[in-house]
């Protein structure tokens, strides 16, 4: 049974994701239809949001850790309030972007943070908590696009509202009802709790491991829709593919975590999750080179004729994620100590970003290659990927590395 602080951090994840995603999906449209910027602005907005969040994560988990998890959370949904708001608001490109480092800071500020309290409010059972947060998020993700899919055709800017009306909502009840935690003391500087993470080396060779699920994730985003696109020739089909694994996130989390519980340790389930992630563009690998590229948009009905392979890979990727995620998340609290459990989970993530940023790059320039004979090579350094990051936590594994040990030791 999770705790009440638990519970409302759950809604708190729901209500994060509705607002995000009732609005993000149609920046780009809204910024080039509506606004008239360039393709090219439109293209650094979207890019400057993934920068400030991913890349300030460090900055927020050490911020959870100095301020306290709950005024870091309570910091965070309050400046998606304004950010929202400023979309709702103001037309000018000063606004658009500032509006849009606002929500990427927002996320840096408070993703570490939720993942710090709910770490120190469980002492046990992490996997099973933190994949009921990704239930929570995967709702959100789901309603949040039908949402502002129907308020589209009224006015983005009303979407925008609503969405900071409910960031405003959220802090209000954290404010009410989020209990303060123990605070922790620090006796040393910002820098020196950073000079000990990074000479914690368990913690640096499991990230190591772990960005590569995030380096896999964010394929959700590139490698399947565009294949899915190149195929069928219409921008719809993309739909699939979130609407597939959203669906089997939800459906699938819990019972997967569940069995792993029962049949694997916390690193080797972390480890066959990345490593089926990897796994899953095998066959799009098979595929792609086979499969013609669309010189048109082709009928709804042959979709499902042409986007099995992207439907099945998405399907065992989801799988992998649902498996994987859970178990990086508790075994974060393991490589490294709850006393720095914010700074950990930044520079893990931040680790990630990187990590994302080299391996988009070079699979987006596979993708960019159309002879056929190469179609694969995007999809195989994927496999590759999820193959090294699955064999450096297996390792781990096997030497007993991911087992609690004591502070001192882990210092």
């Amino acid at each position: 049974m999770l705790p009440t602080a638990s519970k409302l951090l759950m809604i708190n994840n729901f209500g994060i994701s509705l607002g995000f995603y009732m609005v993000l999906p149609f920046l780009a449209t809204y910024l080039r239809g509506d606004l008239g910027f360039s393709v090219a602005f439109v293209g650094i907005v979207l890019g400057l949001r993934t920068f400030s969040q991913q890349g300030l994560f460090l900055v927020g988990g050490t911020l959870a850790d100095r301020w306290g998890p709950r005024a870091t959370i309570i910091t965070g949904c309050a400046l998606r309030i304004a950010a929202f708001g400023l979309y709702a608001t103001t037309d000018s490109a000063v606004g658009v972007v500032t509006a849009t480092v606002a929500i990427g800071v927002a996320g840096a500020i408070f993703s570490p943070a939720v993942r710090t309290y709910l770490m120190r409010e469980s002492d046990t059972d992490r996997a099973e908590v933190f994949s009921v947060y990704n239930v929570f998020g995967n709702a959100g993700a789901l309603v949040g696009p039908l949402l502002g899919a129907a308020l589209l055709s009224v006015d983005f800017r009303l979407i925008a509202a609503i969405a900071a009306a409910v960031f405003a909502v959220l802090t209000a009840a954290q404010l009410i009802a989020l209990p303060r935690q123990p605070r922790i003391e620090h006796h040393d500087s910002v820098v020196g709790s950073w000079g000990l993470v990074l000479r914690n080396r368990r913690f640096l060779i499991f990230t190591l491991g772990g960005c590569a699920y995030f380096a896999l994730f964010n394929q959700l985003y590139l490698a399947l829709p565009i294949e899915a696109e190149r195929v069928t020739g219409n921008p719809q089909s993309v739909s699939v593919v979130f609407v597939v694994s959203t669906v089997l996130g939800i459906g699938l989390q819990m019972p997967v975590t569940a069995v792993a519980r029962r049949l694997l340790r916390p690193g080797s389930a972390a480890g066959l999750g990345v490593g089926l992630m990897g796994a899953a563009f095998v066959p799009l690998a098979v595929s792609a080179p086979i499969l013609d590229t669309a010189a048109e948009s082709r009928p709804i009905a042959g979709w499902l004729t042409l986007l099995w392979p992207v439907i099945l890979t998405t399907a065992v990727f989801s799988i992998g994620i649902a498996l994987a995620n859970p178990y990086i998340m508790e075994l974060l609290g393991v490589v490294g100590e709850d006393r720095l459990s914010g700074t950990y989970y930044g520079w893990f993530y931040l680790v990630s970003a990187v990590a994302s940023l080299v391996v988009g790059s070079v699979v987006g320039r596979a993708l960019d290659i159309t002879e056929p004979s190469w179609r694969a090579l995007p999809f195989v350094v994927l496999a590759a990927v999820g193959a090294v990051g699955s064999a450096i936590v297996a390792e781990m594994t096997r030497r007993n590395l991911l087992q609690e040990q004591s502070v001192t030791a882990r210092s």
